[in-house]
């Protein structure tokens, strides 16, 4: 969405385009953060302080002279920033306009996770809602008519499937997996074919079931009578969210779980 803002301003007002290419040691922002600049006005951050402070002066100084060319700057952050982090980084400053919108489109697009979600209740639209922002690419399933709300959410996918669990043969590899059904029946319909699923490809990194622990121990009775083994079942994740948040609240709900998904996908990347 921010980049959507980014480019539609563009496509009216040129800017400089503020991007981190190279960083070492403790830095504020990964390589690929970027900024957009104009003489009033920025979006996104490269980490704020005297560094962003700096990186926006050299910026509109570049806009009021009205040089075209691309330059580089390389920043020790230490005492001469008033920063203490101890790194370093370079800076790429790039005027950009109109013509490059298609272009920058491409190229800063950010990597999505794939995520399922299946329910469309409060606490399945409280999570949708807090992904929006985030580099997730959602699809959101339900087995009932008229449950999304409207206007679809902005960035993903919302689909009717019946079975509901059907749709989990259709999930592209490496999806993540959230299950909150409206019925505790279709909640073990959807794990089993999850774990169908992971016995033929082991391919779903992340599958979360909301609910207690009793609610589990109830599944993981029945679904070992459908033949599943203690190895399997472990892979599931019930309850869901970082330990220790006791409020019920959907927001709180949600930010509960979209900390523990981070977490699940930031231990999965690449060093």
């Amino acid at each position: 969405m921010e980049l959507e803002f980014f480019l539609q301003r563009l496509s009216v007002e040129a800017a400089v385009l503020v991007t981190v290419v190279q960083a070492r040691g403790s830095v504020p922002r990964e390589v690929g953060a970027w900024m957009a600049v104009w003489p009033l006005g920025q979006l996104g951050t490269i980490g704020g302080g005297h560094l962003e402070w700096d990186a926006l002066r050299r910026a509109r100084e570049r806009l009021v002279s009205g040089e075209g060319s691309a330059w580089e700057h390389s920043i020790t952050l230490g005492p001469s920033l008033g920063q203490c982090c101890g790194g370093a980084l370079r800076l790429r400053f790039e005027p950009v306009g109109p013509a490059q919108v298609a272009a920058l489109r491409e190229r800063l697009a950010p990597a999505l996770m794939p995520l399922a979600l299946f329910g469309g209740g409060h606490v399945g639209r409280a999570i949708v809602q807090a992904l929006q922002p985030l580099p997730f690419a959602v699809r959101w399933i339900d087995s009932r008519d008229g449950v999304f709300p409207e206007p679809p959410p902005a960035g993903g996918q919302i689909e009717h499937a019946d079975p509901v669990q059907s749709a989990v043969r259709e999930l592209p590899r490496g999806a993540m997996v959230l299950i909150m059904s409206f019925s505790h029946a279709e909640d073990l319909d959807i794990v089993a074919a999850c774990l169908q699923r992971q016995r033929a490809q082991a391919d779903l990194p992340f599958v979360g079931l909301i609910g207690s622990r009793t609610k589990w121990a109830t599944f993981r009775r029945r679904l070992s009578e459908r033949g599943f083994a203690d190895r399997e079942l472990d892979r599931i994740t019930c309850p869901i969210g970082l330990p220790g948040i006791v409020d019920k609240a959907p927001a709180v709900i949600a930010a509960a779980v979209v900390a523990q998904l981070l977490l699940v996908r930031d231990a999965a990347a690449p060093a």
